[in-house]
């Protein structure tokens, strides 16, 4: 009888991603190193994304916990309140890409930090709630680590046409996620669909970057 719950090799999920992909292709997804600053529903989400298309290496830095009121937006399950971020989406994601090499940093990432924890990325993604937060990451970034490429996001709530969801350039190696108008405090907030939307807006303009696609 054929055991179904048999991990398949490294071997041969990179094949069937190379089939998928293509070699060329794949050999840069697996090469590269992504940071995601903030695991909630946008980076919970971005991660996973990433890692089903065989992203080689994920930064994860998160210093929160998994609450109830998480579950309705992000990746996690109910018997996983009150791990760390950090360790609740490391095991996620090594149950979907085994092979996948994780990084995890449970901290507050802040201006004198920063460069530390994203020097080593090759892209990196804003997937914050606070608008302080947000703004201290984007001009961090843009200030210690100009030759890295930045995909942020803006605008994600309530129930507005799925159709808004935008990428934009802002800058040589800045992209701007979201409508760009929508925010927390009004409507009902934050429903899965547009926060996983806006989240799979900057995966896809991740796997752009890294094929040579730089325009959103």
């Amino acid at each position: 009888m054929v055991n179904l719950r048999c991990i398949p090799t490294k071997e041969e999920m990179q094949r069937t991603l190379e089939v998928r992909h293509g070699k060329e292709l794949q050999a840069k997804f697996t090469d590269s190193i992504v940071a995601i600053c903030g695991l909630g529903g946008l980076g919970s989400n971005i991660a996973v994304a990433l890692a089903r298309a065989g992203i080689g290496r994920l930064i994860l830095i998160d210093f929160d916990k998994v609450d109830i009121s998480n579950l309705h937006r992000q990746q996690y399950q109910a018997d996983q309140i009150g791990l760390y971020k950090t360790e609740a989406l490391t095991e996620i994601l090594k149950r979907i890409a085994p092979y996948v090499e994780i990084i995890s940093h449970t901290v507050r990432i802040t201006e004198k930090n920063l460069q530390e924890l994203l020097q080593d990325a090759d892209i990196i993604c804003e997937a914050f709630d606070d608008a302080e937060a947000k703004a201290m990451l984007v001009n961090g970034v843009l200030e210690q680590l100009h030759t890295k490429y930045l995909i942020a996001a803006s605008g994600m709530a309530g129930l507005g046409s799925a159709n808004s969801i935008k990428t934009r350039r802002v800058m040589e190696r800045f992209y701007l996620c979201g409508d760009g108008v929508s925010d927390v405090a009004e409507d009902i907030g934050l429903v899965a669909p547009r926060v996983m939307l806006c989240a799979a807006h900057q995966a896809q303009m991740v796997l752009r970057i890294l094929s040579g696609n730089l325009e959103p």
